[in-house]
C-alpha cells in the first residue's frame, strides 16, 4: 500500500510546495485569465480543459502526485459508504459528468454529478453566471442545464467504475422545461430518473430547491407534495443511499415540516442547503437573477446545520454546503453535525488546489483538538 503523505516526510514537503505553486500560479496567471472572461465563458472553457485534460494520463498521474494530501484520521464512512476524506464537490458545477478523472486526481472524497433530468434540458436563458468577487459568490441562474438522466447517468456509472479512490453521487432534479406539467408530471420525472440511477453510482441526492426552474419549488412548498413525491419515490429500488438537497431560506417551523416527511421515508440523510436567495445587505444588481453561492450562505448553512444535527441528528446524516472556503469552514460544518463536507465557489476563487489545504488544514485541525477521526468530531458544538 502506498503510504500517507502524512508518514512520509518527502511525500509531505513535496505536497506543500506543489500546492503553494498551484495556489501562486492559480492567483496570478490563471484566475487573471478567467475572470478576463465572461463568467459563462470561463465555466465553459473550463470544463472543455478538464474534458480534455482526463484524458491524458501522465498529466493525472501528475495531478495526483502533485495535490493529493491524504490521511488516515480524514478516512470516514458514512451511509455505508467509505470515503478517503469527507470533502466533495456539490452540485451545480460538473451538470454532464465530465470533470470525475480530474477531481478523482486532485483527491476529492466524492464528487455530486448533476443536477440531471429525465429529458435533457437546454436550461434558462443565458447569462447564467455572475461573479460577486466582494463576497466570494456566484450569482447561479443556470436551470438546471444537462444532456438528460439517460446520458449523465451513463457518465456517472462509467466514472464510478473507473474512480481510483473518490466516490460518485448523483443529483436527480425535475426537468425545467416548457413540457413541466401538474404535479403528478414532476413525481414522474423524478422517478424516471431513480429507476436510471438505481445501483449505478455511490449515493442518490435528490435535489427539491433549484430555486432557478420554471415550475418552481412545488415540493418544498407543501409538505404534502413532499410526501406524495418520496411514497413515490420509495417504490422504486436502488441500492444507494438517498440524500435530499434542501433549500436554505426556509423559517425553522417550515423546514421541521419538510423534515418530518423526509423521516417517514427512505431517506438517509439531507443536504443543507442550495443556493441564497436572500440578498438582505448585499450590493447586487436587481437585473442578475438568480441565488447566490459562496459565503452568502455560510451563515445560514451553518446554523442549520446545527439545528437539524440537533433535532434529526439520530434520524440523518447532513452534508454540509455552502461557503466552504477554508480548513475551519469545513470544521465548523463538522462539528456543527455535517458528515460530509461540499463545495464549489472557493475552486474559482482560490483555485483547484484548495482541496490539498482543506484536507490538510483539517487533519491538523481534528488532531489539535484530540480527535482521532472525522466522525468523532461531528456534531459536538451543535
Amino acid at each position: 500500500m502506498t503510504a500517507y503523505t502524512v508518514e512520509s516526510p518527502a511525500k509531505d514537503a513535496f505536497n506543500k510546495l506543489s500546492t503553494n505553486l498551484f495556489a501562486f500560479g492559480y492567483q496570478k496567471i490563471a484566475k487573471k485569465a478567467f475572470f478576463a472572461m465572461k463568467p459563462d465563458d470561463a465555466h465553459s472553457l473550463m470544463i472543455d480543459f478538464c474534458r480534455a485534460a482526463g484524458h491524458n494520463k501522465p498529466l493525472m498521474w501528475t495531478l495526483r502526485q502533485m495535490l493529493d494530501y491524504t490521511d488516515p484520521i480524514l478516512e470516514t464512512t458514512v451511509m455505508g459508504v467509505p470515503f478517503n476524506n469527507p470533502f466533495g464537490l456539490t452540485a451545480g458545477l460538473d451538470k454532464d459528468c465530465d470533470l470525475p478523472t480530474v477531481l478523482d486526481a486532485a483527491g476529492f472524497g466524492f464528487e455530486t454529478v448533476g443536477s440531471t433530468t429525465s429529458r435533457p434540458c437546454p436550461g434558462n436563458p443565458r447569462p447564467w453566471f455572475h461573479r460577486l468577487p466582494q463576497y466570494h459568490s456566484m450569482v447561479v441562474h443556470a436551470g438546471l442545464a444537462n444532456d438528460g438522466s439517460r446520458t449523465v447517468i451513463r457518465r456517472a456509472e462509467k466514472a464510478w467504475t473507473q474512480c481510483n479512490e473518490m466516490r460518485m453521487s448523483i443529483s436527480l432534479a425535475r426537468t425545467n422545461d416548457r413540457l413541466c406539467g401538474d404535479l403528478d408530471e414532476g413525481i414522474e420525472d423524478y422517478c424516471t430518473s431513480l429507476r436510471r440511477a438505481a445501483g449505478r453510482t455511490d449515493i442518490i441526492e435528490i435535489n427539491v430547491s433549484c430555486p432557478n426552474t420554471m415550475a418552481g419549488e412545488p415540493f418544498t412548498d407543501d409538505p404534502r407534495n413532499l410526501d406524495r413525491l418520496f411514497t413515490a419515490l420509495d417504490g422504486i429500488d436502488h441500492p444507494q443511499p438517498l440524500l435530499v438537497k434542501m433549500p436554505l431560506n426556509k423559517t425553522w417551523p417550515q423546514m421541521r415540516d419538510l423534515l418530518d416527511v423526509l423521516a417517514d421515508h427512505k431517506v438517509r440523510g439531507v443536504s443543507l442547503a442550495n443556493l441564497q436567495k436572500d440578498r438582505t445587505g448585499l450590493d447586487v444588481p436587481k437585473d442578475w437573477q438568480g441565488g447566490l453561492s459562496g459565503l452568502p450562505c455560510q451563515g445560514d448553512s451553518d446554523e442549520l446545520v446545527a439545528q437539524v444535527y440537533r433535532e434529526y441528528g439520530q434520524r440523518f446524516v447532513i452534508a454540509g454546503i455552502g461557503g466552504v472556503f477554508t480548513a475551519e469552514d469545513a470544521y465548523r460544518k463538522i462539528r456543527n453535525g455535517a458528515s460530509i463536507v461540499q463545495f464549489v465557489s472557493s475552486l474559482m476563487y482560490l483555485g483547484p488546489q484548495n482541496i490539498a489545504a482543506l484536507k490538510r488544514g483539517l487533519a491538523q485541525l481534528l488532531r489539535l483538538d484530540g480527535f482521532s477521526s472525522v466522525a468523532e468530531a461531528v456534531g459536538v458544538d451543535a
